[in-house]
């Protein structure tokens, strides 16, 4: 809300919009955007509009829907960060067409059947704390920025404390498609800190430069040796098998690399086994986040958090 509120008060930004509505050329907003933002600048005059659900009333009951995403001419609006894969997909499609939108949604391992994400769990055992759960997320230059991002945000809706290290040699990284990322230390600063959980975002490049990292390497051995939980999505699976943790455990991993992985489970979204949790990447990121979320809170908490975002909660 107070980012839809800055756009809204942005003139030069509502000058581009504007023009962009009157030229026919296509404009969107998702979440609380539609409502806050577009509306004032009159521009979903005539307009099929959806938008997250704590704003739909703002919006004439006449024009208002509540599909994920909604297209109406030259607009297209979404519900929030739930629906912001099927909403990308959706403004790819406009620009380049169907076949390139259904690449793009096979590249990012978005579910094309609507079912349920799959979440397998052996070895079952209780993550629950009697405190504020403490989470370390190491990035580096070719980390996944999607991974991170959403890792990061559910997490901190769920009230966990989240600390984000950068293994390069400045806080700033730069992601596997461009996007730029401060963290909130160097890794060196967390090297004597004991963490509940240490997750590792993907990105080939990315997970490849964790996997350098000495430092990340023996937080990582230490959080094994320990018993406590420990994890990674996409191709950073791959790195946990090459320093020797995940042993005998059973994991996925992005099918690119499932390969690496000595046990591998290529049928689940989301694989936990005891204090390890992995997952395929990109678009299973927030079944991902949200697992964790339901093994140290519970699954009220998961789904609380996932109705905020507008995502469907797996029904378990």
């Amino acid at each position: 809300m107070p980012g839809s509120a800055r756009l809204r008060d942005c003139e030069v930004l509502q000058k581009i919009t504007s023009r962009q509505a009157e030229e026919k050329r296509l404009y969107g907003a998702i979440c609380a955007a539609p409502a806050v933002t577009l509306l004032p600048w009159g521009l979903l005059k005539r307009k099929q509009t959806t938008c997250h659900p704590a704003f739909i009333d703002k919006i004439s009951s006449f024009r208002a829907v509540k599909t994920n995403t909604q297209v109406s001419g030259e607009l297209t609006t979404s519900r929030g960060p739930g629906t912001s894969f099927e909403f990308a997909i959706c403004l790819v499609e406009q620009l380049f067409g169907e076949p390139v939108a259904r690449e793009i949604g096979e590249r990012l391992l978005m579910n094309p059947t609507g079912d349920d994400p799959k979440r397998q769990e052996f070895n079952e055992v209780g993550w629950s704390l009697d405190r504020t759960p403490q989470v370390l997320i190491p990035i580096a230059n070719g980390s996944e920025e999607i991974e991170v991002v959403t890792l990061i945000d559910i997490l901190r809706r769920a009230k966990v404390n989240v600390v984000v290290a950068s293994v390069e040699k400045s806080a700033q990284v730069l992601a596997s498609s461009g996007t730029k990322i401060v963290a909130d230390k160097l890794i060196n600063a967390t090297s004597d800190s004991i963490f509940d959980l240490i997750i590792l975002p993907g990105g080939t490049a990315g997970a490849e430069r964790l996997h350098k990292s000495k430092i990340l390497k023996k937080l990582l051995k230490e959080q094994e040796s320990a018993g406590r939980i420990f994890g990674a999505i996409c191709s950073s699976p791959a790195v946990l098998q090459k320093q020797g943790l995940i042993k005998d455990r059973k994991a996925t991993a992005h099918p690119a690399v499932l390969d690496k992985l000595k046990d591998g489970v290529n049928d689940a979204q989301v694989v936990i086994d005891g204090k390890l949790i992995t997952s395929q990447g990109l678009a299973t990121a927030i079944q991902f986040s949200l697992a964790i979320v339901s093994k140290l809170f519970g699954h009220a908490r998961a789904r609380s958090v996932a109705e905020g975002l507008v995502y469907q909660y797996p029904r378990s």
